[in-house]
């Protein structure tokens, strides 16, 4: 007769020596995929938050793969209607009260996205952390009670990004982003952005509240509050147009 303790060292070994095989690469790509899935949409809450003032934002988004992006404001009453469309490496604003489409050039990946601490980039995500950068394994760490990989990414020479310089931590078990550092091109250390409230959202193990802080700005944060989650379901190619950027509801 097998002993328990026998049955569960074989059952385990492999899964754990897989795990370990993985390049750096491929642990990015397998934590990109998770929270992304063929096609996403999201609901959520973008919380501004400053030491005499706070703001909230509500927010509608599709994703499909790494290509097309559209997100829509649909709350407060003065920013509602305001959109964006990513279509390769482009990306474009609806701005109802000009009622029309401005295109947006690279440098402006860089700026604040609609005032808050996220980037322009971070939110319409024109940038990839899969093909953009190159990928090291620096070792693992502990992160709020989880084993996580620390994966250093530097830009690829023809990469045009934001960032000099990534560090994610990155759940062993299931694959979900726990931490991110962001550096300029000198090296300093920028923002960080913290993964926390993980749970089951869209029949997926996600973080369903990111939070990013920057670092020169004492009691400043921006927190993503996510309200609900689809993944896999189908969206055209067609749905991403700059007709259908000024139709959003």
């Amino acid at each position: 007769m097998r002993r328990p303790w026998l049955v569960f060292f074989l059952v385990v070994r492999p899964v754990f020596g897989l795990t370990q095989s993985l390049t750096a690469e491929e642990i990015v790509r397998k934590t990109d995929e998770n929270m992304r899935g063929n096609t996403l949409q999201a609901e959520m809450v973008i919380r501004t938050l400053r030491p005499t003032w706070t703001r909230e934002m509500g927010v509608k988004t599709w994703m499909k793969g790494g290509d097309y992006a559209m997100i829509l404001i649909t709350a407060p009453a003065k920013e509602k209607g305001v959109a964006f469309l990513k279509r390769t490496k482009e990306v474009w604003n609806w701005v109802p009260t000009l009622e029309r489409s401005i295109k947006l050039p690279p440098s402006m990946m860089s700026r604040s996205w609609m005032g808050t601490d996220f980037t322009n980039d971070d939110l319409v995500k024109e940038s990839s952390v899969v093909k953009d950068y190159a990928h090291t394994l620096l070792g693992d760490t502990l992160i709020r009670n989880r084993n996580c990989f620390i994966i250093q990414m530097i830009p690829k020479p023809e990469a045009a990004v934001v960032w000099g310089k990534l560090k994610m931590y990155v759940d062993k078990e299931n694959f979900v982003e726990m931490h991110m550092k962001f550096y300029d091109e000198d090296g300093t250390l920028v923002n960080v952005m913290n993964s926390l409230e993980i749970k089951m959202m869209g029949g997926r193990l996600v973080p369903t509240r990111v939070e990013m802080i920057p670092m020169d700005k004492r009691n400043q944060k921006t927190e993503i509050i996510y309200v609900n989650l689809v993944f896999d379901k189908p969206i055209s190619d067609s749905f991403f147009t700059l007709q259908q950027l000024k139709n959003l509801r």
